[in-house]
């Protein structure tokens, strides 16, 4: 087994058809994409000994106490740290191992990744089994964080060297999948639990060893599918555009991961990225309670104010706003197909110009939006938003191409990836605290996220200067011929052969010649879960505009 997943197994034959390897990244990142949807089990863990109802834990109980007692339920913040520790694992693990990914090939990083993955939610199960906190939080958290952060880089580098025509709209199909991820994943776990649901048992460690062999075999079928091509490939008959050749902002060279962190271009592209996901990520920690508390009534034709409405106006006004966030998710998912495949025709500093200056203005006019009552306005506002966001998410890796050569790209977005972590702790303190702040001076809860909204808006103009000040890569950076002969032999590449046969390796499978019929049958394979994530959220969007 060592030796099948060593890279040069992976080197694709001739006649290896490059659209097979989008699905493969697909399978893996759907699974790992649960990460977003993991807040579908709060609310049972919070009743996991009570059932009915929380068993609350005393108030003189220490924080590390609440870790192993088997006494008393779990709150919701002490569950959602494993949301913070899923991203600071997936940012740090991918900086650390992303550099063995480009010589260990991403057939053995995407098994890595699932083991990481599914072998931490089985850990978290026996966690919930137990009721020991620190087992989910290790298994899950840590465990899997690694497996996200591996899961989540293997396919970067392939994928833009098997599309080096289409490096956006390339990045964006993988990527993609870890957005919808939770589209899919929490339904289904929902449903799951609904099954396994008992008078002594809320369902969750029985959902999460059904999702965890569910995703094993999924994630093993894309690591086991990934190829990479010869060094040197091209699509057959491709040749760049005189106007990609001319371009000072897309090199031909590249540049040693050792080095390219120590560039201004890494650490502006950091903050571009860091500042972007820190809006973004803010809007979708908060969007559920901000529908609720600025439109309250009016979400059910009733003219009052959230503190106003019953339990039942309540519940009816959540369900809106679970529509709401299943909407914002269904955007975030389509941004990063459409902005990554846009910025293959307008550029990359392009897009994110685009993405801070419109995002600025949608930011700063939310909160009149607000204001106005109009419900349709604030919703397509932040379903704007979150085009953006994804996208920003998917075009980063074809910028850190475009800015540092392809060979060590899945590496150096690895250690971009830190900036996400960054940001997943920035971009809630900042929506939180600052809500938290208004709503104890005596603002109204209706226009407690107005400041909220100006602060996000800010630091979109930080994003917007960063990107302004991205220049070309300095020539002392790049790789000499020799480093770059001696780096693409530590791993493991192959040059392209200049006969006929391999230059014609765009047109066919596994590892050689495939039928149309086994491309077609791999994108059904990752395609039915994604149309039946895209229904399910469709039905609960539908409530919002009913």
């Amino acid at each position: 087994m060592a030796g099948f997943l060593d890279k040069e197994r992976t080197i694709a034959r001739p006649g290896f058809n490059r659209w097979l390897v989008p699905p493969a990244a697909l399978c893996i990142h759907l699974c790992i994409g649960m990460a977003y949807g993991f807040s579908v089990f709060w609310i049972p863990l919070t009743k996991a000994l009570g059932i009915t109802k929380p068993i609350a834990c005393p108030a003189d109980m220490s924080w590390f106490e609440k870790l192993y007692t088997t006494a008393c339920d779990w709150d919701k913040p002490m569950l959602g740290w494993m949301y913070t520790l899923f991203f600071v694992f997936l940012g740090s693990s991918a900086a650390l191992w992303g550099g063995w990914l480009e010589r260990a090939g991403p057939r053995r990083a995407g098994m890595v990744s699932a083991l990481c993955w599914c072998g931490g939610l089985v850990l978290s199960a026996v966690g919930v089994m137990n009721h020991q906190l620190w087992a989910m939080w290790l298994g899950s958290g840590v465990i899997g964080g690694i497996g996200l952060g591996l899961g989540y880089i293997s396919p970067v580098s392939t994928l833009i060297k098997w599309f080096p025509d289409r490096r956006g709209m390339a990045t964006g199909m993988a990527i993609m999948g870890f957005g919808g991820g939770a589209m899919i994943g929490s339904p289904l776990a929902d449903m799951l639990m609904r099954f396994y649901a008992t008078p002594t048992s809320v369902g969750v460690w029985q959902t999460f060893l059904t999702m965890a062999a569910i995703y094993l075999v999924f994630m093993v079928i894309g690591a086991l599918s990934y190829r990479v091509p010869p060094s040197g490939w091209k699509p057959e008959g491709w040749t760049p555009p005189q106007s990609q050749m001319d371009n000072a902002m897309i090199t031909k060279r590249h540049v040693h991961l050792n080095k390219a962190w120590r560039t201004p271009q890494f650490w502006l592209l950091w903050g571009i990225l860091c500042l972007n996901v820190s809006a973004g990520i803010g809007v979708i920690g908060m969007a559920s309670p901000m529908l609720q508390e600025i439109f309250a009534g009016k979400l059910i034709g009733l003219d009052l104010k959230f503190d106003q409405l019953d339990k039942d106006q309540l519940l009816q006004v959540a369900a809106i706003a679970a529509g709401f966030t299943g909407l914002l998710s269904l955007f975030n998912i389509g941004g990063r197909i459409v902005w990554a495949s846009a910025s293959d025709y307008i550029g990359r500093k392009a897009t994110y110009f685009v993405f801070f200056v419109l995002g600025f203005v949608l930011y700063a006019y939310a909160p009149s939006a607000g204001q106005a009552g109009s419900v349709a306005l604030y919703v397509g506002i932040f379903c704007i938003i979150l085009t953006m966001y994804g996208g920003g998410f998917a075009t980063i890796p074809a910028y850190l191409a475009d800015m540092f050569g392809t060979q060590m790209v899945g590496a150096i977005h690895g250690r971009l990836l830190t900036a996400w972590s960054a940001a997943g702790i920035l971009g809630p303190v900042l929506v939180n605290y600052i809500n938290d702040a208004q709503i104890k001076s005596g603002v109204p809860k209706a226009q407690a996220y107005d400041t909220t909204m100006y602060v996000l808006a800010g630091l979109l103009v930080g994003g917007f200067i960063c990107n302004l000040l991205v220049r070309p890569v300095a020539a002392k950076w790049f790789m000499t011929d020799e480093e770059l002969a001696a780096e693409r032999k530590l791993a493991h590449e192959r040059a392209a052969a200049a006969d006929a046969a391999t230059a014609a390796s765009a047109a066919g499978g596994p590892g050689g010649p495939s039928s149309p019929a086994l491309v077609f049958g791999f994108w059904l394979l990752v395609g039915i879960p994604l149309a039946w994530g895209v229904f399910k959220t469709l039905q609960k969007a539908v409530v919002l505009f009913h």
